[in-house]
């Protein structure tokens, strides 16, 4: 490949990564664009995970041989196999050194882990290029020849360590993409998501309820005493109080299988379950009343449940189940009841959000003060 022929493979490579819509499409566009613009077979992407000291193969892409999967749930090899992944970064870059690909073949006497590798599977050359994100080792560029195919050479060397300087700078804006699409979706202060997952999440879950009649339950929880706690004990310590009762939730949540839990805003939270029958989320929901109450801040906590699983009548939007959960909710609090009130099993609270509705369909909590 001439030197027009390689630029226009790496503009495709950095264009194809910027392409991705996810780590793994990212990973695959990389590895994929470095082997057609190193003429290679097969190539692949790993990652060094320190804390494990070893590196992962996050993909591997061309021609597999057995036991290649395109995405390997745990291929890894101990870096002390491979010494010359610790050695690039202690030795050569303490010395001023950059980064460097280095080629390594099949044939000889002693052709080392790659090489035997190489002989293995049936390849003669392979280049690896050390893929460094903010001046640290992040991981590696593998490229591979079969066996008859022209051995790679010095040239080839210094062309991938080129490509793995686009592979990072690829990878570094898909993570501080991912980091962007991270904060979009979660409460800063809880870790759980936000409203605007919520949403997301009821509108394509209702879509599936249309389609399947999957069951989809909604949880609203009002966190009783927050206010309290920060005219008392100031706003660090209610913050501590959202924190625990965060994590209370999440732990709940993870009881039913694919729940979503999150933080709608103030003292507000809510769960999503998709799946579980009605019994089981009621059931999640008193198992929160109680874990709630025993919190050393705030006193308890407000639950209302909706649920398809039970006969709330068609929905519409996910406003109605939010109005049904909102109305229930809203009776639990009335109540002081440590208990949730599930809107389908209460045919006052059906009521109440219906009549809210048609006062204000657009409007989520019209029925305040309707208790």
């Amino acid at each position: 490949m001439g030197s027009d022929g390689r630029l226009r493979a790496v503009v495709g490579l950095a264009q194809a990564m910027a392409a991705a819509c996810t780590p793994r499409d990212s990973v695959r566009a990389a590895a994929r664009g470095a082997r057609l613009a190193m003429d290679g077979s097969f190539a692949a992407i790993s990652a060094w995970e320190r804390e494990r000291g070893c590196l992962r193969v996050l993909v591997n892409e061309g021609e597999r041989r057995a036991g290649e999967e395109e995405f390997p749930e745990d291929e890894s090899y101990p870096v002390h196999d491979f010494p010359e992944v610790t050695e690039f970064l202690h030795e050569r870059w303490v010395g001023g050194g950059g980064p460097h690909a280095w080629v390594e073949s099949a044939v000889g006497d002693r052709p080392g882990r790659r090489g035997e590798a190489l002989r293995r599977r049936g390849r003669g050359t392979c280049v690896v290029a050390p893929v460094v994100l903010s001046g640290r080792a992040w991981g590696e560029l593998y490229v591979a020849r079969d066996e008859g195919l022209p051995d790679f050479d010095e040239g080839d060397a210094e062309f991938a360590t080129v490509l793995a300087a686009v592979v990072a700078a690829g990878l570094a804006q898909n993570e501080r993409l991912e980091e962007a699409r991270r904060l979009a979706f979660t409460d800063p202060l809880t870790g759980l998501a936000n409203r605007r997952a919520v949403d997301m999440r009821l509108d394509e879950a209702l879509e599936e309820h249309r389609r399947t009649g999957v069951v989809v339950s909604l949880v609203v929880c009002d966190l009783n005493g927050l206010k309290k706690v920060n005219d008392t004990l100031g706003h660090a310590m209610g913050d501590r109080l959202l924190e625990r009762f965060g994590s209370v939730l999440s732990l709940c949540g993870a009881m039913l299988p694919g729940a979503l839990v999150a933080r709608l805003g103030g003292d507000e939270f809510c769960l999503v379950g998709v799946g579980p029958p009605a019994d089981d989320v009621v059931r999640v929901s008193e198992e929160l009343c109680t874990r709630a109450a025993e919190l050393e801040l705030g006193e308890g906590v407000a639950c209302g449940v909706a649920s398809t699983g039970d006969p709330i009548g068609p929905l519409k939007s996910s406003r109605r189940l939010f109005r049904l959960a909102d109305a229930a909710q809203y009776k639990a609090k009335a109540a002081r009841s440590t208990a949730p009130v599930v809107a389908g099993r209460d045919t006052a609270v059906v009521r109440l959000a219906d009549a809210a509705a048609e006062e204000a369909p657009g409007e989520r909590r019209r029925f305040r003060g309707r208790q």
